[in-house]
Formats: structure tokens, C-alpha cells, sequence
């Protein structure tokens, strides 16, 4: 484990949930851009906070000056509690949010997603919009196909950038398009890539990385 990443639990609302907090390397005096809380993909099919898509975000963030809060959903690794559909997966990630990023604490939230860590967060996207600033969105291999993903929040639409691979074989291109389409949501599409971006994850983070380095 990198030595600037910590390992910590926190109170969920089904019992602990385990956290890996990336942070950046800032000159002394200077904090980090904000906090960034990244989900991972699905529970019953291996995913966990380790994921390297998540990883890779991670990193990203970190890259520009961001702190990355990694998390397992319930029932994954040390985190307690049962698999529940999203439902309760969003009550975990907003509660990291609420922990790592206090209403009234300083600092910018940015919200980050894979797969259907993507879903979860588009849902938790809506939901804290109408509470709070999110300063950057970002959505990779989006769940379209398998789950409901919200829409985003017109006025999060400058700040998403949303990244699916032309050869996924397990959300299928043409779906993220019908869900974003009615949006008007542009999509960046990496050609020739499939769902867990193999070979390109260096593009990936390239990609994320600028997006968060545009005003």
C-alpha cells in the first residue's frame, strides 16, 4: 500500500465500512483541492474498492491535488451489512460523504463512479445537488443496461465527464448513449476498449485527469 494512503473504517448505517484515503502530495501550508469519493463495481461480482478502474481514478484525482476516498459497499471485505440492490449502497456512499465531507467542512466534493459504482453514484449525484456544491462528476462504464441510472442534475452537466469503453461487453455502448441522449450528455467514447479498460487504464487516468484540471 502506498505509504500516503490510509486504511480506516467508519460507522455506516448497516455497522463499519472500510475506507482507503489516497492523499496528495501538497506543498507545506497548502491542503488538497477537496475530497473525491470513489464507488466501486458490483458487490456480488468482485468488486471492491482494490478494483483497478477505481484505482486508477484514484490516482487521477490525486495527481491534480485531490484526496481520494476509496470504499467498500456493504458486505465487501471488512464492511458489514448484506448486498441490497443500490438502495443501501447509496445510503453507504452517502454516508462516506457526510464523514469525509461535512457540510460545513472546508474543501471541494467531487463524486466518482465504475460500472455500478457509477449508478450508485449518478443516484447520489441527484440527491446531494439540491444540498450542496459538487465540483466535478465523473461516470466510467456506466451501468446502464443492468441498473437505473439517474439523470444528471443539468447544472452538474459542465462538470461530468462520463467514459465507456466502444467494445464493452458488459454494458453495451449503445445503451449509456439512450441514457444519455434524452441529457444531451456528452459521452466520451475510448475506441477498441472493453469494460474494464484493459491496456488503456494510463489513457483513462490521462483522460480524468484533464477533465479535472479544466476550470
Amino acid at each position: 500500500m502506498n505509504p500516503r494512503t490510509a486504511k480506516t473504517t467508519i460507522q455506516g448505517p448497516t455497522g463499519a465500512l472500510e475506507l482507503l484515503i489516497d492523499t496528495p502530495d501538497v506543498p507545506p501550508g497548502q491542503t488538497p483541492r477537496g475530497v473525491a469519493v470513489i464507488a466501486h463495481p458490483h458487490p456480488l461480482f468482485g468488486g471492491t474498492m482494490d478494483n483497478k478502474v477505481v484505482q486508477t481514478l484514484a490516482r487521477a484525482f490525486v495527481q491534480m491535488g485531490w484526496q481520494a476516498v476509496r470504499f467498500n459497499f456493504r458486505g465487501v471485505g471488512a464492511s458489514q451489512g448484506r448486498y441490497d440492490e443500490g438502495r443501501g449502497e447509496l445510503q453507504d456512499l452517502l454516508a462516506v460523504v457526510a464523514h469525509c465531507t461535512p457540510l460545513d467542512g472546508p474543501g471541494m466534493l467531487a463524486l466518482a463512479g465504475f460500472s455500478f459504482g457509477a449508478f450508485v453514484t449518478s443516484h447520489a449525484a441527484a440527491q446531494l445537488a439540491t444540498e450542496r456544491p459538487i465540483a466535478k462528476l465523473v461516470l466510467v462504464g456506466t451501468a446502464a443496461s443492468r441498473f437505473a441510472v439517474a439523470p444528471v442534475p443539468a447544472e452538474l452537466h459542465p462538470c461530468t465527464l462520463v467514459v465507456h469503453g466502444e467494445q464493452d461487453d458488459t454494458v453495451p455502448l449503445a445503451d449509456v448513449m439512450a441514457w444519455a441522449r434524452p441529457q444531451t450528455l456528452p459521452v466520451t467514447v475510448i475506441p477498441g476498449v472493453e469494460h474494464f479498460f484493459h491496456g488503456q487504464l494510463p489513457l483513462l487516468r490521462g483522460l480524468v485527469a484533464r477533465h479535472l484540471g479544466a476550470p
